[in-house]
């Protein structure tokens, strides 16, 4: 077996479970779940349908690469949405199974073990937990920034040394992010840039959470556009997008990654080698989702209302309550420990969230997620606002 596997530690929605593990919450009050990001708005009418209407290319083999119109829809999204130019659907766009695979896919295909040095493969802490599996599989050793509400969750660059710098061959970014809902700034994105000039190391930018945010006015800014801004290429830079959020599509497994062209010839070969190919039918429905923006501007209006109607209530009894930068989750901290208080709400009022110290790792003796818990306001509004009513009354003791 792959001596690398013994490394990976359990998910944490496998932690979550063992946590809960034999209680049994009051039969009166129904579950609900705000421990998982999953998008529970309906799916649009008019994906199903393109869905379904394209079944018939089920007799086919999908392409790797994927269809032309699939590349095109995705390249003038690229365009319309950060404003950029000149974008080859050719060269610079590869449709993939959801974000998920593709990061850690795209690990696999960077990570070069064999220099004489045990790569490193940096990323926030908290994170999203493929980065560390991709980066342990792919032979590196993760390296990780804490990102702390007292710094504004920005990353402590000096964290790491300059003999450090050197071995890192990879360093995921995550904006918006999972789970704080920090968005990069343009200074924040100038710094990396000079690192990874200095260097040689490879960005990949996961921002599938990117299209839920509270400003129609203001979209989170992203990472070729802010390349664009400060009037550099896209070398060396990847973005990872998905319309699970976006579309409320999760079950469609349908993404992109786009940037580089040098880095995507090689990841498009590793791809055709691990047949990863997406569904006709739903390439299909992908590009009704990503030529569609009224359907996204009325998610985003669904989560403005949760975060209107949850964010106070809880800022009441759990102070410091404050609605993210982007993306649907509440980062809050916990009076005590977040795994006692997760396991306690669950089996006095049924409501399932996750414990901070899940996302992240102990550094330097520290778990920076320890003490908060992820609330992902994914449920109906009448379930957050319940759930919010709940958490109150289990602080309040009533």
């Amino acid at each position: 077996m792959n001596p690398h596997l013994s490394r990976l530690q359990p998910y944490p929605f496998e932690k979550l479970r063992q946590l809960l593990a034999g209680i049994t919450p009051p039969a009166h009050l129904r579950e609900i779940r705000l421990s998982i990001g999953e998008p529970q708005h309906p799916t649009p009418a008019f994906i199903r349908e393109a869905l379904t209407a394209a079944l018939g290319g089920l007799a086919n083999y999908p392409t790797t690469l994927g269809s032309s119109d699939l590349r095109c829809s995705i390249a003038a999204w690229l365009e319309r949405r950060y404003g950029l130019a000149g974008i080859d659907p050719e060269s610079g766009v590869i449709p993939v199974n959801g974000s998920r695979e593709a990061l850690f896919a795209f690990a696999q295909t960077v990570v070069d073990p064999s220099r004489g040095y045990t790569p490193l493969v940096v990323s926030p802490n908290p994170f999203y937990q493929i980065y560390e599996g991709a980066a342990i599989l792919a032979g590196a050793e993760p390296r990780f920034l804490d990102t702390l509400p007292e710094n504004d969750f920005a990353f402590d660059f000096a964290a790491l040394s300059d003999a450090e710098w050197q071995r890192v061959q990879l360093f995921f970014v995550c904006s918006p992010g999972n789970p704080t809902g920090k968005v990069l700034t343009l200074d924040d994105w100038r710094q990396l840039f000079a690192l990874a000039d200095r260097h040689g190391f490879v960005i990949a930018a996961d921002e599938c959470y990117s299209e839920i945010y509270p400003d129609e006015e203001a979209p989170p800014l992203g990472c070729l556009q802010a390349a664009r801004l400060l009037g550099r290429g896209c070398e060396r830079l990847v973005m990872f997008s998905s319309l699970s959020k976006r579309s409320n599509v999760p079950g469609m497994r349908s993404g992109f990654v786009a940037g580089d062209p040098a880095i995507l010839r090689s990841f498009l070969l590793y791809r055709t080698y691990h047949g990863s190919a997406m569904n006709p039918a739903i390439q299909a429905a992908s590009v009704a989702a990503w030529n569609d923006e009224e359907h996204v501007r009325g998610n985003r209006r669904q989560y403005g209302a949760k975060f209107a109607a949850v964010t106070p209530l809880l800022a009441e009894v759990l102070p410091g309550t404050t609605p993210p930068d982007a993306a649907f989750y509440l980062w809050v901290r916990t009076p005590g420990s977040d795994t006692d208080f997760a396991r306690q709400l669950y089996a006095d009022y049924n409501v399932l969230l996750l414990p901070g110290s899940y996302l992240a790792r102990t550094v330097q003796g520290s778990n920076p997620g320890a003490g908060f818990v992820r609330i992902a306001l994914v449920a109906p509004l009448a379930d957050c606002i319940e759930a919010a009513e709940r958490i109150r009354s289990f602080i309040s003791g009533s």
